[in-house]
């Protein structure tokens, strides 16, 4: 059997942010927990910075620390990408951290009931 370039993990990763909506956010953590990796979040953050290379897009810049603050930032061709892509579908960001973070977070526990 041939094993995909990227872990398991990795791709139930991105298929979740690919569900994130235009002009919403998530979190590292609250993807965790909706994969049931309930204190994962730094693997979600691994597979944010390796998602750049994934052969379908991945919209990395709507997953943000749980305090809305754009901390793979660093990850973007320019440090100010992440930021404008965000402001592009109409989140405001401020020093590096979203305006009314509670108004745009999208919790994949709760929007993806089964």
């Amino acid at each position: 059997m041939k094993s995909k370039p990227e872990s398991d993990f990795f791709y139930m990763v991105y298929e979740v942010v690919r569900l994130v909506p235009k002009g919403r956010v998530t979190t590292y953590g609250a993807i965790a927990k909706y994969l049931g990796m309930k204190g994962s979040s730094r693997m979600v953050g691994w597979a944010m910075n390796s998602s750049h290379s994934h052969h379908s897009p991945v919209p990395a810049h709507r997953v943000v620390n749980r305090e809305g603050l754009l901390t793979g930032k660093n990850h973007f061709a320019t440090p100010t990408m992440m930021q404008e892509l965000l402001e592009k579908e109409g989140i405001k960001v401020s020093k590096d951290k979203i305006s009314n973070f509670k108004n745009y977070f999208w919790d994949p526990s709760e929007e993806l009931k089964l």
